[in-house]
């Protein structure tokens, strides 16, 4: 059972369990970059069974030097393309991106705490 997590240096915790009665507001809404490594392309690509080159060609844009998963549109927003619209979850939870796997504690919800309190229920202020 996952318990609630903390990250040194952030003024909130988060509990994984609202994961469950979430709508993955985390994989949706804004607009916005989802980085991937080298290695991640890898994993990705094998899970999907496809070549490394066919996944970069369908699902990933290139941004100067790095590579971002593609986005479709999602309720008058975006939406990750990997986001299961019906189910409500991600499809390739188990390779997901370090990006994912380390929401919400991004540096950039340190200084604005109400923005991440809004996308995701299972913030805590401390």
């Amino acid at each position: 059972m996952e318990s609630i997590m903390k990250c040194e240096g952030y003024p909130y915790a988060f509990d994984p369990k609202a994961c469950q009665s979430c709508t993955g507001k985390c994989c949706i809404g804004e607009s916005g970059y989802i980085w991937v490594s080298q290695e991640e392309i890898s994993a990705i690509a094998l899970k999907l069974s496809l070549s490394k080159e066919e996944f970069i060609n369908n699902y990933l844009l290139k941004i100067r030097y790095r590579f971002t998963i593609k986005e479709i549109a999602y309720e008058g927003g975006y939406g990750c393309i990997f986001f299961d619209m019906e189910k409500k979850m991600c499809r390739i939870y188990d390779v997901r991106p370090q990006q994912c796997r380390t929401f919400p504690f991004w540096e950039y919800f340190k200084e604005n705490i109400d923005e991440v309190v809004t996308e995701c229920p299972g913030i805590i202020r401390l």
